[in-house]
């Protein structure tokens, strides 16, 4: 199980801080940094593994989905993308399909297709 590094009631007052003012959706922000973060820890607590990896330079990254162990190198299954795409994907203002059809998410792997596990804020 992966460790926490940001307090569940950080992340939450972060993320509803930034649902409430969009104008924080800046990497500057410290309060979206945190809920893009805590966004990050929560799919990997709510999908853990280690078969996909979802980065969203430069804030932070996280493996998870069940499958195959990767263990060093670049993980065959890897899920790239902007911090407000992953913050608007993971609070469910955008689909997984909406993101690939305009480009705004790399995703490589055969199980890179991390639509069933999102959105984690409901």
């Amino acid at each position: 199980m992966p460790q926490r590094r940001i307090k569940p009631v950080d992340g939450i007052a972060a993320v509803r801080a930034v649902l409430a003012d969009s104008s924080k959706r800046v990497n500057s922000d410290n309060e979206f940094k945190t809920a893009v973060r805590y966004l990050l820890e929560e799919l990997s607590f709510l999908r853990p593994g280690r078969s996909v990896e979802v980065r969203v330079p430069p804030l932070g990254a996280v493996q998870c989905i069940d499958g195959l162990t990767h263990r060093r190198g670049t993980p065959p299954n890897t899920v790239e993308l902007g911090a407000a795409e992953w913050f608007a994907l993971a609070v469910g203002e955008v689909t997984w399909g909406d993101l690939v059809a305009s480009g705004k998410v790399l995703a490589s792997g055969t199980r890179a297709d991390i639509s069933d596990a999102l959105p984690i804020w409901r």
